[in-house]
């Protein structure tokens, strides 16, 4: 009996550590690798020697990797916040008293995310682009010119499809929160004269924190991951380059320059920043819990 809960945990055991573990561990080592090929093409050998931190060096180096981290970093606080009030606002919509059919909107607003993020990008191109979009022809038909995919505008057309995208998952994680608040609760402010909006802010909103939170670090690890969209817009706006954000420099470094090892370091770097924001995240948000 003792040994059936590791017997019942191996599977996952064995997927996390070859699917998650060892992919981690891999990309460290490399990151301290300099592959030095011998010819034009490698064809006179190849060979590995110990680069210290000099995969690091240049990473840090490339100016264009560094601006990627900068953009990625405005494009969340600015994103992030947006789609969580979203993400809060529906959910507590859904969840009143007064909600009509709240299972349909639950799956209709959740529907986005199951459109895998490259279909999903290509479908909003052709919101974006000039001569395809309604949207473009509305705007200047009233005077209003406005090129969603020129270098001042992609960040937010790109924030746009990442909002419409992931708003309904980050719902679904406050909705469970919201259903593990008993009843009870809110039958006694309803009898204290508690309307829906004294509810939602001073029952609902401080009881779902954890859920809030938890979609919050979600979100700061993904915008980090940001890729196949500005990937996929790349093919039609020409403001979005190779190195747009961490995730294209790293795949631009290993895959068009062959140069493993920095792409190896701007991985490792991307999930340092992960963990530093979303560390840094619930230390600030623990600490306004205890003031």
């Amino acid at each position: 009996m003792r040994r059936a809960p590791w017997l019942l945990l191996t599977p996952f055991v064995v997927v996390f550590f070859f699917a998650f573990l060892l992919p981690i561990a891999y990309a460290v080592v490399q990151s301290f690798v300099r592959v030095e090929r011998q010819g034009l093409f490698g064809e006179e050998g190849i060979t590995s020697t110990f680069a210290g931190v000099g995969n690091y060096a240049a990473a840090l180096e490339n100016a264009e990797f560094v601006a990627s981290i900068g953009r990625v970093l405005l494009f969340g606080a600015v994103q992030v916040p947006v789609m969580i009030v979203f993400a809060t606002v529906l959910a507590l919509l859904l969840e009143t008293a007064s909600a009509r059919w709240p299972a349909f909107f639950r799956a209709t607003y959740f529907m986005p995310y199951g459109v895998p993020g490259v279909i999903a990008t290509i479908l909003w191109s052709f919101l974006y682009l000039p001569g395809l979009s309604p949207v473009v022809d509305v705007a200047e038909a009233v005077g209003i010119s406005i090129d969603f995919l020129g270098p001042g505008v992609v960040l937010w057309s790109i924030a746009n499809i990442v909002t419409w995208t992931y708003t309904g998952y980050n719902m679904l994680i406050i909705v469970a929160q919201l259903k593990s608040i008993p009843g009870d609760i809110y039958e006694a402010a309803r009898m204290d004269g508690a309307g829906t909006l004294r509810i939602a802010g001073s029952i609902q909103l401080p009881l779902i924190r954890p859920a809030l939170m938890l979609a919050t670090v979600f979100s700061i690890i993904g915008t980090l991951q940001l890729f196949a969209e500005p990937q996929v817009l790349q093919s039609v706006s020409p403001a979005i380059n190779n190195d747009y954000t961490p995730n294209l420099s790293a795949y631009n470094s290993a895959f068009n320059y062959n140069d493993y090892g920095v792409a190896a370091a701007q991985s490792v770097l991307i999930a340092l920043a992960a963990f530093v924001l979303s560390f840094t995240f619930l230390r600030l948000v623990n600490r306004k819990e205890k003031l």
